[in-house]
């Protein structure tokens, strides 16, 4: 079976990952954490949300953060918006990249963002517009798109519908998240090959989260369907405060050692990756990646 030769590698961890911890990082901690992510070889970096600190606090210095990392050629540094509010901040920022977001279920998006999904794309519709005419790109996440804490499961063309609004609107990439980890391959066939019968794979990306310990599988059969871009955080830090019981990302660290091991590309330092996780360690407290944790303590050669 043909998989992507290369595979792209969305860190999320300095804006999905911190957002849902306890601990309030001070900035100069975060922009550490960032920067030695760019080192790793990381192509796509998250580095916060442009929203209001009253309702995410962990996202509060957000534009220090995003005008202070060491942003390194080749590399980007999407930032989360909700409005047109988070745009203008972003703008002044001089940032290049932004990313909206919505769900598949209209009950999760009521409790996430006080509105119903044909009113969040509403919302989106001067961001977006706004947005191209400054030349920013622009990407659309759908949460709960294969099961909701309240709904229960999702159709497949829920998700369709949902992504077709977004691409009315101009967004370029829509990144289909597993926000409760309920999926397994057969809905990621289900869901993805809709998706594909509509838009071409590489507008496509997958973001996993591990509640089940499926998340891995799931990238997998993403791979052999075309999809090549995919959503991790560093360390498995991460969850979602709104939806209860929802356990953390899929570590970017296991995500690496699994393609690596089957011999496709991320342009990904397993080693430096590894180092900025153990940064993130030491101001934090322990991580839950698996790889990253074995690795960590690994003697053996070959990050074995």
């Amino acid at each position: 079976m043909s998989l992507p030769a290369s595979v792209t590698v969305v860190e999320v961890g300095p804006r999905d990952g911190l957002q849902s911890q306890p601990t309030l990082l001070p900035p100069e901690k975060i922009i550490a954490f960032i920067d030695r992510l760019s080192a790793s070889g990381l192509t796509v970096i998250e580095t916060g949300a442009f929203v209001s600190p009253k309702w995410v606090p962990q996202m509060a210095a957000s534009d220090r953060v995003y005008r202070e990392i060491e942003k390194r050629p080749g590399v980007r540094y999407p930032v989360l918006v909700p409005n047109m509010k988070g745009l203008e901040r972003a703008l002044a920022a001089d940032v290049a990249e932004i990313a909206v977001f919505t769900a598949a279920s209209e009950t999760f998006n009521l409790k996430n963002t006080n509105a119903g999904i044909d009113a969040s794309i509403e919302r989106f519709r001067p961001v977006v517009r706004r947005a191209k005419e400054e030349g920013l790109r622009v990407r659309g996440y759908v949460s709960t798109c294969f099961g909701c804490p309240f709904e229960g499961p999702i159709a497949p063309v829920a998700v369709l519908d949902v992504v077709g609004k977004l691409d009315a609107l101009g967004v370029d990439e829509f990144s289909i998240g597993d926000t409760i980890g309920v999926a397994h391959p057969n809905a990621i066939r289900d869901v993805f090959s809709l998706l594909l019968n509509e838009f071409a794979p590489d507008r496509l990306a997958l973001h996993p989260h591990d509640t089940r310990g499926t998340a891995l599988a799931n990238c997998l059969r993403a791979l052999e369907l075309g999809i090549a871009v995919f959503d991790t955080s560093a360390g498995g830090i991460g969850g979602c405060p709104f939806a209860p019981g929802a356990a953390g990302n899929l570590a970017t660290e296991d995500l690496v050692y699994m393609l690596h091991g089957m011999g496709l590309s991320t342009g990904v330092d397993l080693d430096a990756l590894v180092s900025a996780s153990a940064y993130l360690e030491s101001v934090l407290g322990p991580l839950p990646g698996r790889a990253y944790q074995a690795l960590r303590r690994s003697t053996l050669p070959g990050r074995l």
